[in-house]
């Protein structure tokens, strides 16, 4: 065989017959350079094409050009690795500086706490109940006065804002990096090279602090610009405007910043902030961008209050943002506010109450944001839709945005509401301010015009008990048939035909959802956006309402079942299939909040079933026991909030119709939760009823007497006191039935099974047999599937199925059986599923 060899370093020598070596000419290595990016891996023939299409190859051979493609390959996988290796290097240094300087200031707040710890007994020691000084209260709360010392009134000069700033500098470096603050690490945050950063939460403070530490690929002063524009991150951040602007002596800026919060509920009132910002390069070079509230504390200058929001406070808060070794940033994060829960009612003081909330919403929202504009620069690939990552997280922005504007319903943007009808769980707001309908009056692809000239937004909030936020969330997701109802009557679903603008389900008739086109994921995978397809099957006049598909885009965050404290969101709106970036959008959906830590241990095989809304009984009461379940006392509030264009002169119509379909959703969603909580029953801990209407019961005793005969054994253990649909029920197997049809459904699935498949028993015949195995298990199974209907049974080794949401299931065997009626004749095929659980 021919000795060839080629320099992994120069790659430029070719092997002779002679086994001497020659190197490539400079216009050869040029010519296959062009070739390699054109195709790096060509097949056998095509690199005869080109030897014969380019001339200056002609004198080598096709297995030199084999050998030196492999070469090049090689050489470009080495790069590639070297560089991402060179990257986790310079990120674990960097992490490793982090976590040790994280851990110099933990052991100063450990001798710090030992300290104060061991002067305070020595105090106590020495002082009599009887004795009345004050010492030890001093003792007690000098490590709190000497952090946040009392100065002198401030005044609006020059002089005194850099005073304020100077001060503002001091007591935000001191919660950065110094012992002012006790942190303690944030539930469910693992620090490591692959995390966001360390997160770490205050509960000794007042009002709600966190702060986080982390690496960013960006430079200080580009880190520095985009946390300065609050509103391109920050999604509760309605806008923030520079009053004014001073220039320091040393080099440094103050700002002058009014800045208002959306409220996440309808229930709560919005809050704003007067602050001052100062910006500033410490000796080292770090970048420092700290924050407070401006108050009559400082005697500086105010901001008179505003009309429907609640004055709140920043405490020093900011960004210490240094330059790392090789590139990028080390950026600290700390925010800390008093929120003034006493403003809301005291069932959603735990959401003005909650440093966890705050990191998630706030803090990590932060580093996130940073994180993802650094992998767009590094990798600005198109994604879904044709669109860049920059143009999708933007749209995302946007929906997000909408959404809080229909809950919050501000005046000065148009927003009026209208009287209501005497009940008051559902309020309406009407908006047709021009700028509102700018852009409102597209049309269709079809033709069909969009004649909306206002909007009508229809909102109201309700609170859940024993719900996690993202199993509720998911379901409403997943199935969108258990609350989307259709019956709305044809003349109101005329006057909200808007186009691309209105409703979808008020275009008439029911729909099913498919998701057609998945176009984001965060790179931390909190949320992702999709276009669904709604199939419109109205059978309306024409003159009435017009018949044709509609598309949703979607926005989904928080189905995490394992993050602390998670805002759950779902919210959507209608496009045309000639969506354009500036296309106006007028989104509804959901909000999911938790109101308390309880749900913190949701697990992740919580069932989507909604059998158990037949514990129901005639008034309406649920069975008593303990209903917080393995998961604990957990709740949560939910925030509705749908948006129609319509025309002006039908407002009267539509508002009534608004108002009767959010109140069938909020009725939908109640009995949703309901079925979705956790219940004791019996001994079985957080299991649910078996359906027990007569034909169940029949079907669960054909079941049993059908194991019987072909397997020979007793399929189920059961006491006589207990039906044998309730055994069945409860039986730890997943034990599934479907049809005899050509393209076998789901018709039946005890508790066990619907928890693998993810559904319900409403949305189970859905569901069709072949979906749940891949490729290789369908041919298993289809191939052995006749043995079923011949002799009565089958058996299957372990293997891989699929849920309903797409998650792997492994199981240990599977057992496949033919069900017969009374009759004899075959009624259904069986499945259990031995000892499956989630990959």
């Amino acid at each position: 065989m021919m000795a060839v060899t080629s320099s992994c370093k120069e790659g430029t020598k070719i092997a002779m017959d002679n086994g001497k070596y020659v190197r490539y000419t400079p216009e050869q290595v040029e010519a296959l350079e062009r070739l390699y990016h054109e195709c790096p891996k060509p097949s056998s023939m095509r690199r005869q094409q080109l030897i014969r299409e380019c001339p200056i190859l002609s004198n080598i051979e096709p297995k030199q050009i084999k050998v030196w493609f492999q070469n090049r390959r090689c050489r470009e996988k080495q790069r590639k690795e070297a560089s991402r290796l060179q990257a986790v290097n310079r990120k674990l240094t960097a992490m490793n500086k982090l976590l040790m300087e994280e851990n110099d200031r933990l052991q100063k707040q450990v001798s710090q706490l030992v300290y104060e710890n061991s002067y305070f007994r020595q105090q106590t020691q020495n002082t009599t109940l009887a004795t009345t000084d004050t010492s030890c209260e001093s003792v007690v709360t000098s490590g709190q006065h000497h952090l946040t010392p009392q100065h002198p009134p401030r005044d609006a000069s020059p002089a005194g804002l850099l005073s304020i700033a100077e001060e503002t500098l001091t007591e935000f470096l001191s919660k950065a990096t110094g012992t002012a603050v006790e942190w303690v690490q944030m539930p469910g945050m693992k620090p490591g090279p692959d995390s966001i950063g360390i997160v770490a939460i205050s509960h000794g403070r007042s009002g709600v602090a966190a702060r986080a530490c982390g690496l960013v690929g960006l430079d200080p002063t580009r880190v520095a610009e985009i946390l300065k524009d609050r509103p391109s991150w920050y999604r509760d951040c309605r806008a923030v405007d520079v009053i004014n602007v001073l220039s320091t002596g040393n080099g440094g800026t103050i700002e002058l910043l009014y800045m208002q919060l959306y409220a996440p509920t309808t229930l709560a009132p919005a809050r704003d902030f007067w602050l001052l910002r100062y910006t500033s390069v410490m000796e080292d070079g770090s970048l420092v961008v700290c924050e407070r509230s401006l108050n009559n504390t400082q005697n500086g200058p105010s901001m008179p209050p505003a009309a429907n929001f609640v004055r709140a406070e920043l405490l020093p808060s900011g960004y210490l943002i240094r330059p790392c070794e090789g590139g990028g940033s080390i950026i600290h994060i700390v925010d800390h506010m008093d929120l003034e829960p006493w403003s809301v009612p005291e069932v959603l003081r735990p959401l003005y109450e909650s440093s966890t909330l705050l990191a998630q919403k706030t803090t990590m929202a932060a580093l996130r944001h940073l994180r993802q504009i650094s992998q767009e620069i590094s990798q600005p690939n198109v994604t879904g839709w044709g669109r860049r990552p920059a143009a999708l997280r933007a749209l995302s922005q946007k929906l997000n945005k909408g959404f809080n504007e229909a809950v919050n319903g501000f005046a000065d943007e148009g927003w009026s509401m209208l009287e209501s009808d005497g009940v008051d769980d559902v309020t309406l707001l009407v908006n047709s301010s021009p700028s509102k309908m700018m852009g409102i009056n597209l049309s269709y692809g079809n033709g069909f015009p969009s004649m909306g000239n206002a909007i009508l937004c229809a909102k109201a909030s309700m609170l859940l008990q024993n719900v996690p936020p993202a199993i509720l969330l998911r379901f409403l997701r997943e199935h969108r048939s258990e609350w989307a109802d259709s019956g709305i009557d044809a003349y109101s679903a005329a006057a909200v035909k808007a186009g691309p603008c209105g409703l979808p389900v008020a275009r008439g008739g029911s729909f099913g959802g498919q998701v057609i086109l998945p176009l984001a994921h965060t790179i931390e995978h909190e949320e992702f956006m999709e276009v669904i397809k709604l199939e419109n099957m109205g059978h309306y006049r024409e003159d009435m309402i017009m018949p044709g598909d509609i598309f949703l885009l979607q926005l989904c965050s928080g189905v995490d079942e394992n993050a602390v404290g998670t805002c759950a969101e779902l919210t959507f709106a209608p496009i045309d299939a000639s969506f354009s970036d500036d296309a106006p959008i007028i989104p509804s959906g959901f909000r999911i909040i938790p109101l308390d830590s309880g749900m913190d241990a949701s697990s992740p095989n919580r069932t989507l079933d909604l059998a158990s809304t037949l514990e129901v009984g005639a008034a309406g009461n649920r069975s008593t026991g303990d209903n917080s379940g393995r998961n604990g006392s957990t709740k949560s509030v939910m925030t509705i909030a749908f948006q129609f264009v319509y025309e002006i002169h039908l407002q009267e119509n539509v508002a009534t119709m608004a108002r009767q379909y959010v109140r069938s959703i909020i009725a939908s969603v109640q009995r949703v939760a309901l079925a979705l909580s956790p219940s004791n029953f019996g001994s079985h801990a957080g299991f649910r009823t078996p359906p027990g209407t007569p034909e169940a019961q029949t079907l669960a005793r054909w079941i049993c007497q059908s194991y019987r005969c072909y397997l020979g054994v007793e399929l189920l253990e059961y006491e006589g006191s207990e039906s044998i649909l309730k055994t069945l029920w409860h039986h730890p197997d997943a034990v599934l039935c479907c049809s005899l049809k050509a393209l076998p459904v789901f018709t039946f699935a005890n508790q066990a099974g619907l928890d693998m498949l993810e559904t319900t028993l409403v949305a189970l015949q859905d569901i069709s047999l072949e979906k749940i195995f891949d490729d290789n298990g369908r041919k298993a199974l289809f191939a052995e599937f006749p043995q079923v209907m011949q002799q009565g049974f089958m058996c299957l080794q372990g293997g891989i199925c699929l849920s309903s949401m797409g998650r792997p299931i492994s199981y240990e065997r599977a057992v496949a059986w033919k069900v017969v009626n009374d009759e004899e004749n075959a009624h259904c095929i069986c499945f259990m599923f031995v000892n499956w659980s989630f990959v």
